[in-house]
């Protein structure tokens, strides 16, 4: 099954897939409106205007399952993103990211990366350790804003840390190679 396959909802409530972004380098992040690290999504739509032009797409996957700090609804999300960060990127309704019930993309994404590039600063996992909030499956998610980049063909090139910034050169250099 190809990623474009599967079957997601928009936030709005409409089915669709990721069909619709074949071609185009894809950048999925699970957000969330009440998090230390929300401030990323000033940084996501910076990106997301400065590269669509060049077949740039960034997808927003709401999730509540970091100590709640996604927890409005589809409508409630969309006013947040639009009034506080004027996000114009698609955004998507709320899913899990780990557990039994991660959704089908969250499944494919992290089979095809299972591995995070961090950030050299380790402060965040630290306070994550101290706070025992790091999930136990190396694997999942770690907290909110991870991003997976995915080429133009549909293959995931890589995934970051959620304190990886999409301004970051860890980001960047691996960016600018897919675009």
């Amino acid at each position: 099954m190809s990623i474009y396959d599967i079957e997601v909802n928009t936030i709005t409530g409409e089915k669709t897939s990721l069909a619709a972004y074949k071609g185009k380098v894809l950048l999925v992040v699970n957000v969330a409106s009440k998090c230390g690290l929300t401030a990323q999504y000033e940084q996501l739509e910076a990106l997301y205007k400065e590269e669509a032009a060049a077949g740039f797409e960034v997808l927003g996957f709401p999730c509540n399952q970091f100590l709640g700090q996604e927890p409005g609804s589809e409508a409630e999300i969309q006013q947040f993103c639009s009034l506080t960060y004027d996000v114009t990127f698609p955004m998507f309704a709320k899913i899990e990211v780990n557990g039994a019930n991660r959704h089908p993309l969250y499944q494919a994404l992290i089979a095809a990366q299972p591995k995070a590039i961090k950030n050299p600063d380790p402060s965040f996992t630290q306070k994550l350790t101290e706070m025992e909030l790091l999930p136990k499956d190396a694997t999942d998610i770690m907290w909110n804003f991870e991003k997976f980049l995915i080429g133009k063909d549909g293959q995931v090139l890589a995934r970051f840390a959620p304190d990886v910034t999409v301004t970051s050169a860890e980001f960047t250099d691996v960016l600018s190679k897919a675009l």
